[in-house]
């Protein structure tokens, strides 16, 4: 079985994106988890997910109680995903 250096890149840059949304998912549910976001084993998480998070809610209108800046979160990393995904696959199918 060969493994090549573009598989490796491919799956590296899949994992990072499923990381980073599994993240979002987690500071969007924590407190419905009893999560503590804010001890210092997992403040990390806010850390890595809040300035995209923030930018989501600048951009989109105040739609009551509601916040809806972690879903447009996770649907903008799941876009950036699919096309950076379908854009490293088509490189792959004419290298």
């Amino acid at each position: 079985m060969e493994i090549s250096l573009f598989g490796v890149v491919f799956r590296a840059v899949s994992s990072g994106f499923t990381l980073y949304m599994m993240m979002i998912l987690i500071r969007w549910t924590g407190s419905w988890l009893e999560l503590d976001l804010y001890q210092p084993r997992l403040r990390w998480i806010g850390r890595a997910t809040d300035p995209l998070i923030d930018a989501m809610r600048r951009l989109l209108p105040p739609m009551g109680p509601v916040d809806f800046g972690p879903i447009a979160a996770l649907f903008a990393v799941w876009l950036v995903r699919i096309i950076s995904l379908s854009i490293l696959g088509n490189i792959a199918l004419s290298g």
